[in-house]
């Protein structure tokens, strides 16, 4: 609420980011570039275990946070429990909500609160290619 009343456009997306590359990466400076603040939000180790699988995540949620928050570009990491981040976006009212071109507008979790509120839904291009799921099956097959 402060950075609004200040006048910053705030960018929210989301994420498991549970192997961070060079995917992830493009789509949170595309993201970075439609506002002045963005902040991500992660999905906890229990979160990241009830979408992906008992095997998941590979990295735990401190060490995925630290990674993220460490990036210029990212003004603020914000961990969530549920599977979704519709209540952390019900709260924080972004101006922009950011996901990547793999998701159609209407299944981004929390469009209509961002669109209810005079603010934008921007999919962002996805790089074939990458993912923590293919990246985990090529070092599997390394054994």
């Amino acid at each position: 609420k402060k950075w609004k009343k200040c006048g910053e456009k705030v960018v929210f997306s989301n994420g498991c980011f549970d192997i961070i590359h060079r995917g992830h990466l493009e789509i949170l400076a595309h993201s970075a570039d439609l506002g002045s603040k963005l902040i991500i939000g992660i999905n906890s180790d229990k979160s990241v275990k009830n979408l992906k699988g008992k095997n998941r995540p590979i990295i735990n949620e401190d060490s995925r946070s630290i990674l993220l928050a460490s990036l210029d570009f990212i003004d603020a990491v914000i961990l969530f429990s549920e599977e979704t981040p519709y209540n952390l976006i019900k709260t924080l009212q972004p101006d922009i909500l950011a996901k990547g071109g793999d998701y159609s507008l209407k299944s981004v979790v929390g469009h209509e609160i961002v669109k209810e509120n005079g603010g934008e839904v921007v999919l962002v291009p996805f790089i074939q290619g990458y993912s923590s799921t293919s990246i985990i099956e090529k070092i599997k097959k390394l054994k």
